[in-house]
């Protein structure tokens, strides 16, 4: 991993940034990288929205953004369980971050998994993201989000592979289980996979699957190199 970066991470929903790349966005925050995470849709909850729900809910991102030590926020409050009704609402700001922040790394969630917005949101950062419009960006990465990622259908083109590993210290694994913490409507108990104890228990197996104590693990998407 290069440092003294520009770094993106692109999270459908409010924890995502959590769950998928928790711990690697502090490693990135270690390294003196400037970290956004631009937040996609807003929340809803028994598919209703609540303004005041949502609002409490940003208020936990950005509990958890003080635990990670990351840069920038940015919420674009597109709608909850409908991005996939239209590729441009997403399209069009998402390309105002990506220029805005000029990243070289970016941090996208997987095309297969089983939330359809963040399969809608992959799509549209693909087109964002494409190599004519972001000859900086260097290095895209999907992650994986617990009850989402491993819950996708047993397809071919759904499965999460992952080809990439980056070792995490204690450290950094505890400040993600306290940035998980802090999304206090989103966690559950074990054995959900949101479960700080099974959150912990998933880096433990992609560290022992790369020989680390403990890992988070993606997919390359794209790596550019000069």
């Amino acid at each position: 991993m290069r440092f003294n970066m520009n770094v993106l991470v692109i999270a459908p929903h409010m924890d995502d940034e959590v769950l998928g790349c928790g711990a690697t966005i502090a490693r990135h925050i270690d390294s003196g990288d400037d970290v956004t995470v631009v937040f996609i849709a807003n929340r809803i909850y028994d598919h209703i929205y609540n303004a005041e729900a949502h609002e409490r809910e940003i208020a936990c991102a950005h509990r958890a953004k003080a635990v990670l030590g990351y840069n920038n926020a940015i919420f674009l409050g597109l709608p909850d369980e409908r991005l996939d009704i239209c590729t441009q609402d997403i399209l069009i700001p998402l390309e105002r971050v990506i220029a805005k922040v000029d990243p070289e790394v970016v941090y996208l969630c997987h095309r297969g998994d089983n939330n359809q917005d963040h399969r809608a949101v992959f799509h549209a950062a693909r087109v964002a993201l494409r190599p004519s419009a972001t000859s900086h960006v260097s290095k895209i990465l999907c992650y994986e989000v617990p009850s989402s990622t491993e819950q996708s259908p047993a397809f071919p083109e759904a499965a999460f592979l992952p080809n990439i590993y980056y070792r995490i210290s204690e450290q950094d694994l505890s400040r993600k289980l306290t940035a998980l913490n802090k999304y206090d409507s989103e966690t559950r108990l074990f054995p959900h996979p949101r479960s700080p104890e099974a959150v912990e228990a998933r880096a433990r197996i992609r560290g022992s699957e790369s020989g680390f104590s403990a890992a988070e693990a993606f997919v390359l998407y794209r790596e550019m190199r000069a």
